[in-house]
């Protein structure tokens, strides 16, 4: 009873004509972002971070969370009519286009929204019940399970996003050493920052976030340069009442993987869709079909997307742990208002929160109409040439930038970390952990040392809690998992050095007919 009675003061404040005019540009935005190539989420919300300097709280907070869910939208629009995946489009693109080839765009369409649609709901009930419930749990946590707590996700993160525990916590590392530029605030003692003036107040956050992710990634479209032309297809949305049974069951079974897969740390969309869709294989009627244009393998996926996305916010806004870099720019939204994401979050900002998870199910219905009715209106944005569009870009990143401290030197360090980042994309290195670390290395810093303190400098608080040494133990298991994999992989590849494969013209026991096809 009492999460409908705080719903309704949510719905109170999120259907304010101001937030319901964040909620639609957020939405609009989102969408946009997820049809261009190569323009993520995690880019848009870096480069708005200085708009929320000047828009107020509950507003900045509806816009910022708009895009991020409005983007799981919109990219698998582009997905499905011209084989454009994202990240958090990659497995309905399989059916999906598959069903654009089979002149049934407008089918797939529809199936991706309208299970977008039920994801998100499912989503926010879970959103609305859990966050309190694990926001009371967190009260029991000390520093030491923090610092546990937050070297687990650092280490989960990894695993998702580089695909190696070494490569992603060295990155985290990296993120963590960087956040300790500057004045130390207990001691006073200036910290990596080489005499220079400019870093005596750390290392900027949004100048990172520009850098390493809006100003990297669309430095490295411009370099690609891949030119899209656009859809010019048939649509036609309305589904038969066979499909629509069909779609029911799919999207249903996808909110589910996607709500529970969301709250894990390093779950996330990307995750969430490539379990939904293997499920849909083994547990679906139509199962033979997924693969070649099946409507079940696109509504699962989208539905878990679109869920996972929502319910990533309920591990920053009970225990005030970010699970992704898009929730960790989400957390630097919140702490440049002023607001401390965390358990004590709901109980002195009840309107700001409950006014979020109200303005997501207002947002979703926005986005049902703007990516079903509309649709064509949308792919028209492919028209605009990379060369008009992305350098406009790189231009309001360094006014952004510069209007947050009216200092040249902020654009100088924006740029460098864009340098950093395109050069970490090229290596194959994602800056995700970075940031991640980057935003958590105070926190750590600081509940470390809280740690240290009531234990009177023993390290024997991280082993006899219960919640830190379990949390202890799986940093410890996922190292060694990390190490062995690299290990062998490095064998593999000294065997293959060894013993290369024979050239193709060399003597085998294959027909030359056979090597010909």
């Amino acid at each position: 009873m009492d999460v409908l009675q705080n719903l309704a003061m949510g719905f109170e404040h999120a259907l304010t004509l101001q937030n319901l005019m964040y909620c639609a540009i957020g939405c609009v935005v989102g969408t946009l972002v997820g049809l261009l190539p190569g323009l993520g989420p995690l880019a848009t919300i870096s480069l708005l971070l200085p708009l929320t300097y000047s828009i107020p709280v509950n507003g900045a907070l509806i816009m910022l969370a708009g895009i991020y869910y409005g983007a799981q939208y919109g990219d698998s629009v582009s997905a499905i009519t011209m084989k454009i995946p994202h990240a958090s489009s990659i497995v309905t693109c399989i059916d999906g286009y598959q069903l654009t080839l089979k002149r049934q765009t407008g089918l797939a369409l529809f199936t991706a929204g309208i299970s977008s649609f039920i994801g998100g709901t499912v989503a926010i009930v879970v959103l609305a019940w859990l966050t309190p419930l694990l926001g009371r749990v967190a009260f029991m946590l000390g520093p030491a399970d923090y610092c546990m707590l937050m070297l687990f996700g650092f280490m989960c993160v990894s695993v998702v996003t580089t695909g190696s525990v070494l490569n992603g916590l060295a990155m985290c590392f990296v993120g963590v050493l960087l956040a300790q530029v500057g004045t130390d605030v207990q001691s006073g003692v200036q910290r990596f920052t080489f005499n220079l003036d400019t870093l005596y107040d750390g290392i900027n956050l949004v100048s990172v976030a520009l850098g390493c992710f809006g100003i990297a990634e669309i430095t490295k479209n411009l370099d690609e340069g891949e030119e899209r032309s656009p859809f010019n297809g048939e649509i036609h949305l309305i589904p038969s009442w066979a499909n629509f049974k069909r779609i029911m069951p799919s999207a249903l079974r996808g909110s589910l993987v996607g709500s529970i897969l969301g709250v894990l740390p390093g779950g996330g969309a990307t995750v969430a869709q490539f379990v939904s869709y293997a499920f849909e294989k083994k547990t679906s009627k139509y199962r033979r079909e997924i693969g070649s244009g099946a409507i079940e393998g696109v509504a699962g996926p989208a539905a878990a997307d679109e869920a996972a996305a929502r319910t990533s916010f309920i591990p920053l806004m009970s225990i005030g742990i970010p699970e992704n870099a898009v929730t960790a720019l989400m957390m630097a939204a919140f702490i440049i208002k002023g607001v401390q994401p965390g358990p004590n979050m709901i109980e002195k900002n009840p309107d700001l929160f409950w006014g979020l998870v109200a303005s997501m199910w207002i947002g979703n219905c926005f986005l049902l109409l703007l990516n079903v009715p509309l649709v064509r209106i949308w792919l028209s944005v492919f028209k605009i040439p990379y060369g008009v569009l992305f350098p406009s870009i790189l231009f309001f990143c360094c006014i952004g930038t510069f209007s947050i401290n009216n200092n040249l030197n902020d654009i100088f360090v924006t740029v460098a970390f864009g340098f950093v980042g395109y050069i970490l994309m090229r290596l194959s290195l994602d800056p995700s952990p970075l940031m991640l670390g980057f935003i958590l290395g105070p926190m750590l810093e600081e509940n470390f040392r809280r740690a240290m303190l009531l234990s009177r400098g023993s390290f024997e608080v991280f082993v006899t809690r219960p919640i830190s040494a379990t949390l202890l133990a799986l940093v410890v298991a996922l190292t060694l998992v990390g190490v062995v994999g690299a290990l062998r992989a490095g064998r593999r590849g000294g065997l293959a050095e060894r013993h290369p494969p024979p050239p193709p013209d060399c003597e085998t026991n294959t027909p030359p007919s056979a090597m010909v096809i």
